[in-house]
């Protein structure tokens, strides 16, 4: 089976190679994506060019061009793109050479904040991910016409907004890059627990959220929360050889292989946190990702230093207050103080609305109450939590919790 990921990273270069030259945001994507499928036809066949990025620049560029020539207001767009754009070096839109600013000036587009959350996921994933509609829409469950409109609708309110392939000027950068973090961390987090599906993982989706994260640790070297989020995504990661057994069941942290777990990935990811953690102000990613080194530096469950998870989650409670931050460190306390602090902890979330309907709330309960012996209501609640999960893996996993019980 063919790699293509090599040539998905080389989608920011290529996209922006066309959108400097002729604008039209949304012609430019469809262009590129046009060209990646010429590649997957063709390559297999007539093998791979010496220059990929060349090669798809060239062929997008032709794409695009028959594209605005075919209609007479694009053409007379493209015109006056031309007239107020100079040309590059020698005419050749390859002759500039690859910029890793394209990269960070994609996420910072597709982020846009006319877009949904939604939609700016889908669209990171298409045109800086590379990833196909057919591919996105299966990573998400949706039908692939459903996601092709989610995309075309993205672009047209870009194209609305008048944004520009330009990064935004300095005083909005850092009120930007929150979003293209948080965009980044829900890619990951799709991928590493699917939502929706027969898969746990997807892992198309958490290798290219790691990939992304890398290219803004690269591009933004002195931001304390990419380095967090690079580090928590690596720590998480790492551990994904051990979260499922042979028949593609979930296997919680408490009975992972810790031999299988990424040991480069854990070492890079404590090297990240631990220097990120010395400068600066703390934010949520650089919390979560010490609290998932203290979880992967334990050599057994046992060993795990609960005191020092629940110290931290405190300390994220009050840096980004928010549900799922509560639901968490009730775990902790029911580890340090007793499964009854812990459910304490858990009744204020019954009447939060913003978590009050997730399974997350009441398989959380149904551990607590298995640790505090109440084995008949921890099954009435992993029955229920099963009940509410759209995972197939994490329902399985629930009802095996619930039948332990009897």
């Amino acid at each position: 089976m063919t790699d293509w990921r090599p040539v998905r990273r080389l989608v920011p270069e290529v996209l922006g190679a066309l959108v400097r030259r002729y604008g039209h945001f949304d012609a430019c994507e469809d262009a590129v994506q046009e060209a990646l499928v010429a590649a997957a036809a063709q390559w297999p066949v007539q093998g791979w060019p010496e220059n990929p990025r060349g090669w798809l620049v060239a062929v997008a560029s032709r794409r695009l061009a028959d594209q605005l020539r075919s209609d007479t207001a694009r053409r007379r767009r493209e015109e006056a793109d031309a007239l107020r754009t100079p040309p590059l070096a020698g005419g050749d839109l390859d002759a500039r050479g690859p910029t890793g600013d394209d990269t960070l000036t994609l996420l910072f587009l597709c982020c846009h904040p006319a877009l949904t959350p939604p939609s700016q996921v889908a669209l990171t994933l298409r045109a800086v991910g590379g990833l196909s509609t057919a591919e996105i829409a299966r990573a998400f469950i949706v039908p692939e016409a459903t996601m092709a409109q989610r995309i075309s609708r993205a672009k047209q309110r870009i194209k609305a907004a008048g944004a520009r392939f330009e990064l935004p000027p300095p005083a909005e950068q850092a009120q930007r890059l929150g979003v293209v973090l948080h965009v980044v961390y829900l890619v990951f987090n799709e991928g590493y627990t699917a939502t929706s599906g027969t898969r746990l993982v997807r892992a198309e989706l958490t290798d290219e959220a790691i990939r992304l994260a890398r290219e803004l640790h690269r591009l933004v070297p002195g931001a304390g929360e990419v380095a967090g989020l690079l580090a928590l995504m690596l720590l998480t990661d790492a551990r994904r050889p051990a979260r499922t057994a042979p028949d593609g069941s979930l296997v919680p942290l408490s009975d992972q292989d810790r031999t299988l777990w990424d040991t480069d990935a854990i070492a890079e990811g404590v090297a990240l946190v631990t220097d990120t953690l010395s400068t600066g102000p703390l934010g949520s990613y650089q919390l979560q990702a010490a609290i998932a080194a203290v979880h992967d530096e334990a050599p057994t469950a046992e060993a795990t230093d609960w005191p020092q998870i629940l110290a931290l989650y405190t300390l994220l409670q009050r840096v980004a207050p928010n549900p799922t931050v509560t639901l968490n460190r009730a775990v902790a306390v029911a580890m340090v103080q007793g499964p009854a602090a812990g459910l304490a902890v858990l009744d204020a979330l019954s009447s939060d609305e913003r978590i009050s309907a997730s399974h997350h709330l009441v398989s959380v309960r149904a551990h607590l109450l298995e640790m505090a012996g109440d084995h008949d209501a921890a099954r009435a609640d992993y029955q229920e939590a099963a009940r509410r999960t759209t995972s197939e893996p994490e329902r399985r996993h629930l009802l095996t919790r619930a039948a332990r019980l009897g």
